[in-house]
């Protein structure tokens, strides 16, 4: 064994012993979870990595939460569903009696002091949620009533998801970050020492570098109580997450028994190993994320729909998920992923689906073909059988130049880069002079979203949200500028009239039919070509803990936190 290896794997075993050393002293019972990475803050409003909000998710909570299985609204610090009032366009909603973890009552105050500081301060991640409440009403303690200044859609899966925070820890800090010169940094800069939220747990400690210990919150509103027909806990006293250099560590750690769940996807290269091990369990679930192949639209070729439909069914999504995301992924048909079911509409084109190789080539022949497009050599000769094209020419007789499909680089998303040059590949099949061309993540991103200068490119979304209003922020004409969400370029006036229509429809169902029809408008024109997304796949000890609740973007959630339950004679 190479002496770097050697020292390697000494290191990632005497880090493990340490761990276990460390959960020895844990009281019994306590649910031990692995980060891959150190939370960055436990300021709720800074907070924007996902390990940060992995602790603040079961401190600060919302009005409403998700239902594991529909996604429907489920009431949490809420008593009820919102009550609509268009005349007045505001919405009334019951608050449960809750208390703070410092045991003081939980009011309406809070909610509305929560909107005040959000809009006051402009905090960046909450801003858009917030800019179009007019004003919020506490009627009394447990009523809280928001005004909006025109109908907005988003208010019941953005705005309701907010995060509440305690108007008496807080307050002080506003008032004082207001008097400085800059006010937001201020807010942001303030360290959170002891952070007071409704949710089931507690801050006891964080040892920075190593663990965090959570314990149980005894004023937990909903320990006891049926919600969602689910009977909640915690049913542990203690959670201690303990922070891990890399995967190998953590992943050692898992099969030694020194923490019982690892909250990160598990790699491919680990499933094999992990699968043997009987005391380990796999979940796999989905991820609401998008990566998809987008175009150029400003300027040939790709202004041309045609070609941009031939692209799409030349790409092979089998392929692609089989191969090279090991089948640890699903194909997208639509921006919206399948499984927001309410808003994806699941009838749209599937460009080249199930199709073979040459089946696809003599497709998009006779597709281009019909389009005025034609070859020096053709894929596809006078008998029908495929050769090698040579020199795809365009409408006009020009020979089609050549064009780059920009990715990320290898080291950053390997699949995305290997994605890129096996399309280049299949575009070649019929001539089309096609080159993958990895560049590092920010400069790709200025080509693209800033200078506008590109073909085509591979890139994607980790985590869309539920709402579907990204889907007009993307493709809406007044986004077709330097840095806006158009990046593409698309322009559609049809698709604009939808966009701005289901933005203010304030009715589920006939705005689930304006989503539908915007969906359809993009598979047909296709700025972008949905490829895949990611599954998500964790791991936990199948002798510690059960009762993991699956979830889209995986067990990693509330629910799980809330339901799971020690094993019996485990250990």
């Amino acid at each position: 064994m190479p002496g770097g290896k050697r020292w390697h794997r000494l290191f990632v075993v005497l880090l493990v012993f340490a761990v276990a050393a460390c959960t020895d002293r844990e009281p019994p019972g306590t649910l031990r979870i692995g980060l891959a990475e150190e939370p960055r803050t436990l300021n709720v409003w800074l907070a924007s990595d996902a390990n940060s909000r992995k602790v603040l998710s079961l401190i600060y909570q919302p009005l409403y939460q998700n239902d594991p299985d529909t996604l429907d609204l489920v009431p949490w610090l809420a008593a009820s569903l919102p009550v609509y009032d268009p005349e007045r366009l505001s919405y009334t909603i019951a608050l449960r009696d809750a208390r703070w973890s410092d045991g003081t009552p939980f009011t309406s105050r809070d909610v509305a002091f929560t909107g005040q500081l959000i809009q006051s301060f402009m905090v960046p991640r909450y801003r858009a949620k917030w800019q179009f409440i007019r004003r919020v009403e506490t009627p009394d303690d447990r009523t809280v009533v928001f005004y909006l200044e025109k109908p907005m859609a988003a208010f019941l899966s953005e705005t309701l998801a907010t995060p509440i925070v305690q108007e008496k820890q807080w307050a002080a800090v506003a008032a004082k970050a207001q008097t400085t010169s800059k006010p937001l940094t201020t807010l942001l800069n303030h360290r959170v020492q002891r952070p007071v939220g409704t949710g089931p747990f507690i801050l006891e400690q964080w040892r920075r570098g190593a663990f965090l210990h959570l314990s149980r919150n005894a004023h937990f509103f909903g320990t006891g109580q049926t919600i969602d027909g689910r009977i909640l806990g915690p049913f542990f006293d203690d959670l201690v997450y303990t922070v891990f250099g890399t995967s190998d560590v953590a992943i050692l750690g898992l099969k030694k028994g020194s923490i019982d769940m690892f909250w990160w996807p598990i790699q491919p290269g680990y499933m094999d190993d992990l699968e043997k091990e009987e005391k380990i369990r796999l979940f796999t679930n989905e991820k609401s994320a998008l990566y998809f192949m987008g175009f150029n639209l400003r300027r040939p070729p790709f202004n041309d729909p045609a070609l941009r439909r031939a692209v799409a069914y030349l790409i092979d999504k089998n392929f692609i998920v089989s191969r090279i995301l090991q089948g640890q992924g699903t194909k997208m048909f639509s921006i919206i992923p399948a499984e927001n079911r309410f808003w994806c509409n699941h009838d749209l084109p599937r460009y080249g689906d199930g199709m073979s190789r040459e089946s696809r080539i003599k497709r998009v022949y006779r597709l281009l073909s019909e389009a005025g497009y034609s070859w020096k050599v053709p894929p596809v000769d006078e008998s029908g059988k495929i050769q090698a094209a040579v020199e795809i020419r365009l409408p006009d007789g020009r020979p089609m130049e050549r064009f780059t499909i920009l990715t990320p680089p290898a080291d950053y998303d390997p699949h995305r880069a290997t994605t890129g040059l096996m399309i280049q590949e299949w575009l070649r099949d019929v001539g089309m002079p096609a080159y993958a061309r990895p560049m590092s993540f920010s400069s790709l991103l200025d080509q693209v979203k800033g200078k506008h200068d590109f073909d085509a490119f591979i890139l994607g979304y980790g985590r869309l949200r539920l709402d579907p209003a990204y889907l007009g922020n993307l493709f809406h004409s007044n986004n077709d500028k330097p840095r806006g969400w158009n990046m593409s370029g698309y322009r559609n006036p049809a698709f604009d009239r939808l966009a701005d229509r289901s933005v203010s429809e304030m009715d589920p169902v006939k705005r689930q039919a304006l989503v539908m029809e915007m969906q359809r408008e993009i598979a047909r024109d296709l700025p972008y070509i949905p490829l895949y997304k990611p599954s998500v796949v964790e791991a936990v000890r199948r002798d510690r803990f059960n009762g993991w609740v699956d979830m889209l973007e995986g067990i990693g959630n509330i629910w799980s936190l809330c339901l799971v339950k020690p094993v019996k004679g485990g250990s």
